[in-house]
């Protein structure tokens, strides 16, 4: 199974192109990565079959539609984070002209955009804890990705887990985690994903975290002040 990022422009938010037998899925569709992933899909004559989020925030799921539109698939999201997409300034909070919400406006404008331009993807299919199969595992096509539920930042954060890596969305970083002070953020059920779920994982994983580069889950185990 392959892994490629795009980061997108708005937010630096790494998007996950993952690829099996000639399958892929694309993970956090941020503003402005639709037409480099389109580019990527269609230079190795991959077969999209689905997009996914690792949560709800607008910088996760701007190019969503844009890409559920093209390759005529769904949305997969936790069912927690589903009511984002139809509000996805309004639920990030903090007002139009401050905060994370004017932040990531001004971020969308540099791209020539508005709030008015954010289209929800037509076809949205959200997932439970267990993911579609009961037992944690989510399929489309011939990509098959373990699901953990890892609340915290948001109501439905999920890493979506390759045999080799942890897609982590804003769940855990090179040396940090997520916030916890946004709407639907919540620090106890960070700290009991980080003990619970994070502590669990696979020392020998790679983390593609939701911003930033790169790092492994035993480095972040041994070094991250978050997890001691």
């Amino acid at each position: 199974m392959e892994i490629h990022v795009v980061v997108a422009p708005v937010f630096a938010t790494n998007c996950c192109v993952v690829v099996a037998g000639g399958d892929c899925v694309v993970v956090d569709a941020g503003a402005g990565v639709a037409a480099q992933v389109a580019l990527l899909v269609e230079d190795h004559g991959w077969t999209p079959r689905a997009v996914l989020a690792t949560h709800g925030h607008v910088d996760h799921t701007w190019d969503a539609a844009a890409l559920c539109d093209r390759y005529d698939v769904p949305l997969r999201i936790h069912q927690a984070d589903a009511y984002r997409l139809a509000d996805p300034f309004g639920t990030l909070g903090l007002g139009p002209a401050g905060g994370v919400s004017g932040a990531l406006r001004q971020a969308v404008a540099a791209l020539g955009l508005a709030p008015e331009d954010y289209r929800a993807p037509a076809a949205v299919v959200p997932f439970g804890d267990a993911g579609d199969d009961g037992a944690g595992t989510l399929e489309a096509g011939a990509v098959r990705l373990q699901v953990r539920h890892a609340p915290g930042h948001t109501q439905g954060a999920t890493l979506f887990l390759t045999p080799d890596a942890v897609l982590a969305g804003d769940v855990l970083f090179a040396g940090s985690v997520g916030r916890t002070d946004l709407p639907g953020g919540d620090p106890a059920a960070m700290r009991a994903t980080l003990r619970e779920v994070v502590a669990l994982l696979d020392p020998g994983l790679a983390v593609v975290p939701g911003h930033g580069p790169t790092t492994t889950v035993g480095q972040e185990l041994a070094t991250n002040p978050f997890l001691g």
